[in-house]
């Protein structure tokens, strides 16, 4: 690492308390909607509407964290998401919360999703360079950063919703990007304003990049299908646990925490892995090994199985993850980087949506059991479609980018 300071320390700090608060709210906002009167078909409302933002401003978003640079970009961020989070509870209470101010609420939440995570990984260049392998590893800490978090977090939030109730949950949430916010503003160097050129330039700058690339660009189209079908699960869970397994939140919070111990280990995992083998052979494995356990879930099955499947289907996540976040954090030019992620995260976004929409229609047409059809299915298909795309370029293919010149002073 070539900071000697805790910028690391303190990004993954950050995200990991943020992420237990959100791991909790993961189960206490559908489980809100679900107790408070609303169907299945609500709960994938409200998922749908803090996802819906990734594909409509994704893309603008870029220019955002490239004007006012990651640090800036990340402390706005938590420190706007703090009292969002707390609004919900607190509407709650006085009697004033209406199921199209949640929405609102929710999607402005959303909002702030692909700046923020598209500056996290910008800075990691910073401390490493442009060591493909380097970055790599280090976005494999970062998804052990954010699913450490998701094996205490829904557990934890399973039993308090017992005893508490959902709304009390969201309080803490709130607090735990307060303590994000500190943290970035006290020990985060680095994240600087990106000095633009012709190429770069441009609210579009980071599709005419996919646009050329004869890697990144058909391996985003893929995310377009893999995340509308991965996002059905945060619907489909809740949904499990309430139809299936006596609508007992724990059960909830225990598939949830089933995945995170999965992806821990993944994270450990891959990080060893990437000394021995190419990351994108270790992706496209991964990508294939995720989605077969998922089948299993179609089954009429226990719980315990259920969660058995998950921890399997997350130990293979972050073989995904790192390679990919690895490859888009170093291909491009630094001047494109933020706007090159954050257009892929407009992808995952167009297909986030529709994957939580369609959860609660398909549940009324034929039940758990078409709903992880959908889940399985969609995922297997789009792994096909990943495997295809690399196939089909050599990493080495980078498109024809003048240089530019990495950060400004300022």
């Amino acid at each position: 690492m070539r900071s000697s300071n805790l910028t690391l320390p303190a990004l993954l700090t950050a995200e990991a308390v943020s992420s237990t608060g959100s791991a909790m709210t993961f189960v206490a906002l559908p489980w809100f909607v679900l107790v408070s009167g609303g169907s299945p078909t609500r709960m994938s409302v409200v998922l749908a509407a803090e996802i819906l933002p990734m594909a409509l401003f994704g893309i603008p978003s870029g220019s955002v964290v490239a004007r006012l640079g990651a640090r800036t970009t990340m402390l706005i961020s938590d420190l706007v998401r703090a009292p969002l989070v707390a609004l919900v509870p607190i509407l709650h209470w006085t009697g004033h919360l209406s199921f199209p101010g949640l929405l609102a609420i929710v999607f402005l939440l959303g909002c702030f999703n692909a700046p923020y995570i598209s500056s996290q990984r910008s800075i990691l260049p910073e401390l490493y360079g442009d060591d493909e392998n380097a970055v790599s590893k280090a976005s494999g800490l970062f998804g052990a950063a954010q699913h450490l978090p998701i094996v205490i977090g829904p557990s934890i939030a399973g039993v308090l919703i017992g005893f508490l109730g959902t709304s009390p949950l969201l309080v803490v949430d709130a607090g735990t990007f307060l303590f994000a916010f500190l943290v970035v503003l006290g020990f985060v160097r680095g994240g600087r304003r990106v000095v633009m050129d012709d190429e770069s330039r441009g609210v579009l700058a980071g599709v005419r990049y996919l646009m050329r690339d004869k890697l990144l660009g058909p391996m985003t189209l893929t995310v377009i299908v893999l995340d509308g079908a991965a996002n059905g699960i945060s619907v489909a869970v809740p949904l499990l646990a309430f139809t299936r397994y006596d609508r007992n939140p724990h059960v909830a919070g225990w598939i949830f925490t089933a995945f995170g111990v999965g992806a821990i280990m993944g994270s450990v995992l891959v990080v060893k892995l990437l000394d021995r083998v190419s990351a994108l052979r270790l992706a496209c494995v991964g990508i294939v090994a995720a989605s077969l356990p998922l089948w299993i879930v179609v089954a009429p099955v226990s719980w315990p199985v259920v969660g058995l499947a998950v921890v399997l289907c997350g130990l293979f996540v972050p073989l995904i993850n790192a390679p990919v976040m690895g490859l888009i954090s170093t291909r491009p030019p630094a001047a494109l980087r933020a706007k090159v992620m954050t257009a892929v995260m407009a992808a995952s976004g167009l297909g986030g949506p529709a994957g939580r929409l369609v959860i609660g229609p398909l549940y009324r047409l034929g039940g758990n059991a078409a709903v992880w059809i959908e889940i399985a299915g969609g995922m297997s298909v789009g792994a096909l479609l990943f495997i295809a795309a690399v196939l089909r370029a050599s990493p080495g293919n980078a498109p024809d980018v003048p240089a530019v010149a990495p950060v400004a002073d300022g």
